[in-house]
Parts: structure tokens; C-alpha cells; sequence
């Protein structure tokens, strides 16, 4: 005789749970960098980076694309690389690795501290440290 599969509400299943949407973001923030640095990269090559830049600067412009990593290339003009959009997208990079990486430093830091203080703890100053190093990013990237 064969046993009727029992249906799991998703409260139950533990979709819905926290750890399952940080293991999602986890995810998702990864493609989010690869997409953005792929974004950048592209541009670059685009705006002539293939004629003015060697290798090197193409793939530091692609993991931050900030005009300062464009300064000390061949290319004529900075105008297109200094603009709010590419502002923006270096942003956006900073912002999805910087919040990316402290996640999963929680996440190494979960599995060695024991008690629930200590992880508490640990996860204000991650978050502390996130923020301010964010801002000082964003600072960076809108005033140079």
C-alpha cells in the first residue's frame, strides 16, 4: 500500500525562514557583482578602452569603475568616465560586495561563536563596520 505524501505549508518547509532569504540574497548579491563587473567591463570597451587602456586598467576599471582608475591611461578624453551613471554603478558594486562579504563573514562567525551574546556582538559591529565603510566608499567614489 502506498503512503499519501504529506503537503508542507512553506511556514514549514522554511522558505520563508531568515536563513533561507540570506542563503537567497547570498546568491543573488554574487550574480549581482559578476553582472555589474561584466556591465563595466563592456562599457569600458566600449567608450575605447580597447585602444587606450592595456588589460590591467580595463579589469580595475571593471571592479570599480571610478575615473581616478582611468587617470594614468592613454585614453584622450575623462569626460564619459567621470559621469553620474558610472558613479552609480560603482556604487551599486560597492555597496552589493561590501554587504555580501560582511555576510559572510556572520556566517563564519556564526559557526565559531557559541553563545548567543558573543554573536550578537559580532553581528553590530559587522554592521557597524559595513556602514561605515560604505559611507567612506560613497564618499570616495562621488567626491573624486
Amino acid at each position: 500500500m502506498k503512503e499519501k505524501s504529506k503537503t508542507l505549508s512553506i511556514k514549514e518547509r522554511g522558505l520563508a525562514s531568515f536563513e533561507s532569504i540570506m542563503w537567497l540574497f547570498t546568491r543573488l548579491s554574487a550574480l549581482g557583482m559578476y553582472a555589474l563587473i561584466l556591465f563595466a567591463m563592456i562599457g569600458a570597451l566600449v567608450m575605447g578602452a580597447r585602444n587606450n587602456m592595456n588589460l590591467a586598467d580595463v579589469m580595475r576599471w571593471s571592479f570599480m569603475p571610478n575615473v581616478t582608475h582611468v587617470e594614468s591611461t592613454d585614453v584622450p578624453d575623462l569626460e564619459p568616465w567621470a559621469t553620474p551613471f558610472w558613479k552609480l554603478t560603482a556604487s551599486a558594486l560597492l555597496l552589493v560586495a561590501t554587504a555580501h562579504g560582511v555576510h559572510g563573514l556572520v556566517v563564519i562567525a556564526d559557526d565559531y561563536i557559541v553563545t548567543e551574546g558573543g554573536r550578537k556582538i559580532v553581528r553590530l559591529l559587522s554592521i557597524v563596520m559595513m556602514a561605515g565603510m560604505s559611507l567612506m566608499g560613497l564618499w570616495i567614489i562621488w567626491t573624486s
